[in-house]
């Protein structure tokens, strides 16, 4: 089991830059692909990103891609969500998410397939 804590969430200006670190606990990290979900007010949640075990492989929704980036320090247990040029579309409470069950090069954007969540950061990009 592995325990998910998110930060960096913030207000920003469109236009502006932002960080979201999400640190784990628990059993080894490197056994878990990681992703980035959001969910922003009345909509439901949806896929941002994706990083496989070891890094290798990276997946992105289409409305984050060239601008949001996600990477991970096996070491430090920690996963991350640059995300530049932000729009205030990309307003939403992001989540961090862990699946234990990917092959080392495999990434999945289907939140029902992540085994563990944390609780969320709120992300508000104002215009």
């Amino acid at each position: 089991q592995v325990q998910l804590v998110e930060s960096g969430g913030g207000l920003v200006q469109a236009g502006g830059s932002l960080r979201l670190s999400c640190a784990a606990s628990g059993r080894t990290f490197s056994t878990y692909a990681m992703g980035w979900f959001r969910q922003a007010p009345g909509k439901e949640r949806e896929f941002v990103a994706a990083i496989s075990k070891r890094g290798a492989n990276t997946y992105y929704a289409d409305s984050v891609k060239g601008r949001f980036t996600i990477s991970r320090d096996n070491p430090k247990n920690t996963v991350y969500l640059q995300m530049n040029s932000l729009k205030p579309e990309d307003t939403a409470v992001y989540y961090c998410a862990a699946d234990e069950t990917r092959s080392w090069y495999s990434v999945s954007r289907v939140g029902y397939e992540y085994d563990y969540w944390g609780q969320g950061t709120q992300v508000t990009v104002s215009s």
